[in-house]
């Protein structure tokens, strides 16, 4: 009977620094994320803020923003912790390189304080994301994935305004 209760006791252990290592993991992802971003925000000259590709699509700054709301909307709704702001930062009436930073870089320390502050358990809590049934690790995976999309999609608008964008950040 000692035997199974050690080895159920290893067992556990086991699995909370799995969970554990899950949570560091995804942190650290976000945390280079943010990193990232910043490279991105930095190598836009002012003047590129305003600057759409063509007509029909979102000005750097709105790209950005809509990244930042995203990162809001997503974690928002998988943690029900209200986000620190009212209102869209796309849509915000300053959209200079110093507004639209300061209130991405928020969106991103909203997001990794959020996994900070989970317990093992929160990853696999059932959660619902944008009227979808969803494991709370899974609606930051994708929030993690629609911030990598948009960023890249920033590749094109910077390297058209005669900027080099930052070099790739996988590890």
């Amino acid at each position: 009977m000692k035997k199974i209760t050690i080895i159920c006791l290893m067992l556990l252990a086991v699995q909370s620094a799995f969970a554990q290592t899950q949570i560091a993991k995804m942190t650290a992802d976000w945390e280079r994320a943010k990193v990232f971003t910043k490279e991105y925000l930095d190598a836009m000259p002012d003047d590129g803020y305003a600057f759409k590709p063509t007509p029909e699509i979102r000005t750097f700054a709105q790209q950005m923003g809509h990244l930042a709301d995203a990162n809001y909307a997503f974690i928002s709704a998988a943690t029900g912790k209200a986000k620190p702001m009212e209102g869209s930062v796309e849509k915000m009436a300053d959209q200079s390189k110093a507004a639209i930073t300061k209130a991405t870089m928020d969106s991103y320390d909203y997001v990794i304080a959020a996994l900070k502050g989970m317990t093992d358990a929160d990853l696999g809590k059932d959660v619902k994301v944008f009227n979808m049934n969803l494991k709370m690790g899974v609606a930051f995976e994708k929030a993690f994935e629609h911030q990598t999309h948009h960023r890249g999609q920033a590749t094109v608008y910077i390297r058209l305004k005669g900027a080099k964008p930052p070099q790739e950040k996988l590890f």
